[in-house]
């Protein structure tokens, strides 16, 4: 495979570096309470080789299309600093080489947006995929016109991904974050009114969509809505995993019902946040204990995989593989899928009730709270405090027999992952990131919590 003279890394050389989690990807580089390639839940990480033909994959009953079941999701590639400093860029080359590792293992469902990575997704995505055959991938984008409901501006958007994806057709087509506002009324804005959907309806029927269909985070009443138009939807993006099951917060819907109401339609689903946010790859201890009494070897990311995947009417379940070691896990997990039995589902149930009485704050750090105007790392710092609770690093009294460990991880970690100028201390509560937070999250009441537990670290007070 032909490689950029100008890349100063080799493919063996990429895969050292990768597999050691030190790709620099924007806020997901972390220590102190680490992310999923070295949390103490997951037991080191899985092993083995990484099969290249046996993959599994489902077939879409409207257009054939043989998917997939893992799917790259793009919203979050690696980045790098600009050589004149400044700014940052997409890491182009190990987007080149994450890519070309994933379609060599069968791979070939990529889904990204307009909106993602502060709009720099689809080109780098285009460009990776553009050194590839057309029919060995499908790639998946979106109308992301959550502002301007224009029908100018949308079909501009529409147009605009052609050009960086570089294709001339789109194979999945969707219509972005539909639930979200002032529910149906909000739909009907974005996509009715302006006859946005009749226009894909007929870029439809004339092939340069393939397949057409929508994202759900809010309001079930446009759920419900959507779903009953005189419409043939060809798939649906949800929400799916264990925790979400029966016990979704938020704007999230529990995903029995989201599922089962698409499998009534015959409508395929595509599974985003089979990982809620990564949290379910980070399990606190208590829980991690009962996966290992059934599956000593597996990490709690397998877990969650095999759980997104084992419905029947699931398409493709979206990761978004920054690192080569989670593209390599997540592609031994689906080559092939080993379903899920009873007793693995009546686990996961018990591990769901640690997880929902934990401390966690429930942030997928999806980053749409951003950019903050006073420039606070809204995800990176919860992320941090979910890492350290997932730890069983988050103290209760100053008492604590692990005190002094627990306070040193805590500090040093916040400080390693989250600059000092965009910590929980400058939140100044103004609160024009709450509406825009899928999970309903109070975040400025959140901030103010992590500040103080902070603070009292820092000044070794009593709790």
């Amino acid at each position: 495979m032909k490689q950029k003279s100008k890349a100063a890394i080799n493919r063996r050389d990429f895969f050292k570096v990768a597999a050691a989690g030190t790709v620099t990807a924007g806020t997901l580089v972390y220590q102190g309470c680490k992310p999923r390639s070295s949390a103490s839940s997951e037991g080191g990480g899985a092993v083995g080789e990484v099969p290249t033909n046996g993959m599994t994959y489902r077939t879409n009953p409207h257009t054939g299309d043989v998917v997939s079941l893992l799917g790259y999701g793009c919203m979050r590639w690696p980045l790098r600093k600009k050589a004149d400093g400044s700014g940052e860029e997409v890491d182009q080359e190990i987007v080149n080489m994450l890519v070309d590792y994933a379609i060599e293992h069968g791979v070939n469902y990529f889904d990204t947006a307009p909106v993602y990575i502060r709009g720099w997704s689809e080109t780098a995505t285009g460009i990776a995929l553009k050194r590839h055959p057309r029919n060995k991938f499908f790639i998946a984008t979106k109308m992301s016109n959550s502002s301007d409901f224009s029908r100018q501006t949308a079909i501009n958007m529409y147009n605009n991904s052609f050009k960086a994806l570089q294709v001339d057709y789109i194979d999945y087509y969707l219509l972005h974050s539909v639930g979200g506002g002032n529910g149906v009324e909000t739909f009907l804005q974005r996509y009715i009114e302006n006859g946005v959907l009749d226009f894909l309806i007929a870029e439809r029927k004339a092939g340069r969509i393939r397949n057409l269909g929508w994202s759900f985070h809010g309001d079930v009443k446009v759920f419900d809505y959507v779903l009953a138009m005189d419409i043939q939807w060809d798939f649906c993006q949800i929400q799916l995993n264990y925790q979400d099951w029966h016990n979704a917060t938020g704007r999230n819907v529990n995903a029995e019902y989201l599922y089962e109401e698409l499998v009534k339609r015959n409508v395929p689903a595509v599974i985003m946040e089979p990982l809620l946010g990564g949290r379910l790859a980070r399990v606190p201890v208590q829980a991690f204990s009962m996966m290992k009494e059934v599956h000593p070897q597996d990490t709690p990311a397998q877990w969650a995989f095999r759980y997104a995947g084992t419905p029947e009417n699931v398409l493709t379940v979206l990761s978004g593989m920054v690192y080569m070691e989670y593209l390599q896990e997540d592609i031994r997990t689906y080559a092939p899928l080993v379903p899920l039995n009873e007793q693995e589902y009546k686990t996961l149930e018990e591990v769901t009730k640690v997880l929902i009485d934990s401390d966690y704050i429930q942030c997928t750090e999806c980053q749409y709270c951003m950019p903050c105007p006073y420039g606070i790392d809204i995800p990176g710092t919860f992320g941090h405090y979910n890492r350290c609770v997932s730890a069983g690093k988050i103290l209760k009294s100053a008492n604590d027999n692990s005190y002094k460990e627990a306070r040193r991880t805590f500090l040093v970690g916040y400080d390693r992952s989250v600059p000092k100028l965009r910590q929980a201390d400058h939140c100044i509560g103004c609160d024009i990131c709450r509406p825009r937070c899928p999970q309903r999250i109070n975040i400025p009441s959140e901030m103010r919590r992590i500040n103080r537990y902070a603070e009292n670290l820092k000044q070794k007070s009593v709790f």
